[in-house]
């Protein structure tokens, strides 16, 4: 069994990105009842993934992941996943030797950007870099299945503060709409106007 131990943050302002060239992620959530596991599938770059994750307890929850067939990520994002769809560009940045992961969101959670850094224990300390903000781990909002469940609609932009940093994509055909896929990841673009 896996343990995922993670801190996410808010940013207090955007580091430079220049060094680190970012990865699209399209993510969307199957099932979740309370206190069950969320089951997440995930297209990274060309690789796809389902991923078991169960309840947090403090930092830390039990996480299983398991590579699946890029098409079969697709067609359970595509049927299953409508409308629980979270799109991010993800950088990673390195500081005082941890990987922090910078997630800027697109489509209708543009203006979100968070950061997140996974830790060996819920023990570990690091140095917090100078662009780190506010900490929102344990503020469910920020969670990506709450966000994929969150409209979009003006009055659920809670987070919206500042103009939205540029993120690579809008998402893609998994809301139905290919007028928002980006021309950068010709492959989702490809799946949209397949569909």
């Amino acid at each position: 069994m896996a343990k995922e131990i993670e801190r996410k943050y808010l940013l207090a302002h955007l580091p430079d990105l220049s060094g680190s060239p970012g990865e699209i992620i399209v993510q969307g959530y199957v099932a979740k009842e309370a206190e069950a596991m969320t089951t997440r599938v995930r297209i990274r770059g060309e690789q796809a993934c389902v991923t078991l994750k169960g309840p947090s307890v403090g930092i830390g929850r039990d996480e299983y992941e398991y590579p699946i067939p890029l098409a079969d990520a697709e067609e359970i994002l595509g049927r299953y996943c409508r409308g629980r769809i979270v799109c991010k560009t993800r950088h990673l940045l390195e500081h005082a030797g941890m990987t922090w992961e910078i997630d800027i969101f697109a489509g209708r959670h543009a203006g979100l950007v968070v950061a997140e850094i996974e830790l060996p224990d819920s023990g570990h300390s690091f140095a917090a870099p100078p662009w780190l903000g506010p900490e929102v781990t344990d503020d469910k909002r920020f969670g990506n299945f709450a966000l994929a469940l969150n409209d979009g609609s003006p009055q659920a932009r809670w987070w919206q503060t500042q103009p939205p940093a540029a993120a690579k994509l809008c998402c893609c055909r998994y809301f139905g709409q290919l007028s928002c896929c980006d021309q950068a990841n010709p492959h989702l673009r490809e799946v949209a106007e397949s569909a």
